[in-house]
Formats: structure tokens, C-alpha cells, sequence
């Protein structure tokens, strides 16, 4: 059966044209161009394999390759270059506590910065820190 003898689908028409004027302008066993391949996996995931490899004239088994391959999927962009990755915005400051100690005593000067939830327990620390030495 040729292809003269099949009815060629309104959807898959181009498609073949395509192929035509390839096989037209090619003499010897070239390897058909990707982009053919590609429209031929877009037409047969509408029209079927089967019939898509019997009307452009195409080895089922590399064509049926080729719809099922994740590769014949369209891509409507390209992949990202360069993806940045945000940290989220930190919570509103309600709640929380920002204080800085400085301390001098008999055993010298310390200087705490607090940051937190909760307030340091500044009578102990104070009281810690100005106590003699044992």
C-alpha cells in the first residue's frame, strides 16, 4: 500500500509535504533530520503511530521511540540559566527582644549582646560576675 493509496489526515498534511520535499531534495540513505522527527512524534500522538509511520513512510518502532521519549516533549522555555533561591522575609519584630549588657567588675569586663525570644536573666548574670573570686 503507498501512501497515494492512503488518505493523507488534514492535521498530518504538512507533515508530510515536509517529508516529501526532504525525500525530494535527498538522494541516498541520510539520516532524517530532528526536526522532521519531531513533527512526525507531534502528529502520531494524534493520529497514532501506526498510521502516522504508514503515511510519511517511517520505521514504526524508531517513530513509537520517539513519542514516548521525555526529549519529543515540547518545551515552551528554555531551562532556567541560573535559579535563585530566596530565603523567606523574617517575622514581624513583635515579640521579640534585642538588649546589649556590658558589665565591669572585679574580674575584668564582659559584654553580652542578646538577641532572642526572652530577656536574660540579668540579676544572676550581674550577680555571677561581681562576686569575688573564691
Amino acid at each position: 500500500m503507498t501512501t497515494a493509496t492512503l488518505t493523507v489526515p488534514a492535521g498530518m498534511r504538512e507533515v508530510h509535504r515536509r517529508f516529501e520535499r526532504w525525500r525530494g531534495a535527498h538522494t541516498g540513505r541520510l539520516p532524517i533530520p530532528d526536526d522532521l522527527w519531531a513533527s512526525a512524534a507531534e502528529v502520531a500522538k494524534e493520529h497514532g503511530v501506526y498510521r502516522t509511520a504508514k503515511i510519511l513512510c517511517l520505521e514504526y518502532g524508531k517513530l513509537k521511540r520517539r513519542v514516548h521519549s521525555p526529549a519529543s516533549a515540547p518545551r515552551t522555555t528554555a531551562p532556567p540559566a541560573f535559579l535563585e533561591l530566596m530565603a523567606p522575609p523574617p517575622p514581624p519584630a513583635a515579640g521579640l527582644s534585642e538588649c546589649l549588657i556590658e558589665l565591669e567588675g572585679p574580674r575584668g569586663k564582659m559584654r553580652i549582646q542578646w538577641k532572642g525570644t526572652t530577656t536574660p536573666d540579668l540579676s544572676g548574670l550581674s550577680r555571677v560576675f561581681w562576686e569575688p573570686a573564691p
